[in-house]
């Protein structure tokens, strides 16, 4: 079994900055530096989109058009977790922000199916 447990959201301003964490562990979960680490979001209403995913060797990482320039995603193999930070924080960036582990290639990293593996989701509201 892998567990994904994410933490860091909250309720800020426009402007604001957060940094998500996302730690990995379970007994399947061997080695995290193999998986690709994605950061999803669901905001209300709508459907789970795609925000930042990174390669398992840290070298690639990708963005969503609507956040790049203001998040960063990062990880640290040997603490296996992954980070999302968020700066310039906007109203539509409110969501419920979860993480996600793929075992496979990341050729289609911003679709759902390529994770096999996701948290429980932590919030974040993004007042104006």
């Amino acid at each position: 079994q892998v567990q994904l447990v994410e933490s860091g959201g909250g309720l800020v301003q426009a402007g604001d900055s957060l940094r998500l964490s996302c730690a990995a562990s379970g007994r399947a979960f061997r080695r995290f530096s193999s998986y690709l680490m994605g950061w999803f979001r669901q905001p209300p209403g709508k459907e789970r989109e795609f925000v930042a995913a990174v390669h398992w060797t840290g070298g690639n990482t990708y963005y969503a058009d609507s956040v790049r320039g203001r998040f960063t995603i990062s990880r640290d193999d040997a603490k296996n977790t992954v980070y999302l930070q968020m700066n310039t924080l906007k109203p539509e960036d409110t969501a419920v922000y979860y993480c996600a582990a793929g075992r496979d290639s990341d050729a289609y990293y911003y679709k759902k199916e390529t994770y096999n593996y996701w948290g429980q989701g932590t919030q974040v509201t993004v007042s104006s």
